[in-house]
């Protein structure tokens, strides 16, 4: 998938973000709403901007699962509970390593 295929728009809210996603850029694009709270960025990204956490965070779950198998709306922490390592994984990622 090109970085073209996965677009995120966050908006600010009170706490923290909403995230529109879009996942292609075909007719079978899937888009997704994401909320993001200044706690959850604050552990998972520090300094990371919402859009890069939201960002990376679809591309481990499309590394997982197809586009079509992914929440169309949900809390960002909940990834969580499907990939146990979701956690430690996006932030070994968005620290470079």
């Amino acid at each position: 998938m090109t970085e073209r295929a996965l677009n995120v728009t966050c908006i600010p809210r009170e706490a923290g973000w909403r995230c529109h996603v879009v996942v292609g850029d075909d007719a079978a694009a899937t888009e997704h709403e994401v909320e993001l709270s200044t706690d959850t960025l604050a552990d998972l990204a520090p300094g990371a901007m919402p859009e890069d956490l939201v960002r990376e965070s679809f591309v481990y779950l499309l590394e997982r699962e197809p586009r079509e198998s992914v929440m169309r709306s949900f809390e960002l922490p909940i990834i969580a509970r499907f990939f146990g390592d979701y956690p430690d994984e996006i932030s070994r990622r968005l620290r470079g390593e």
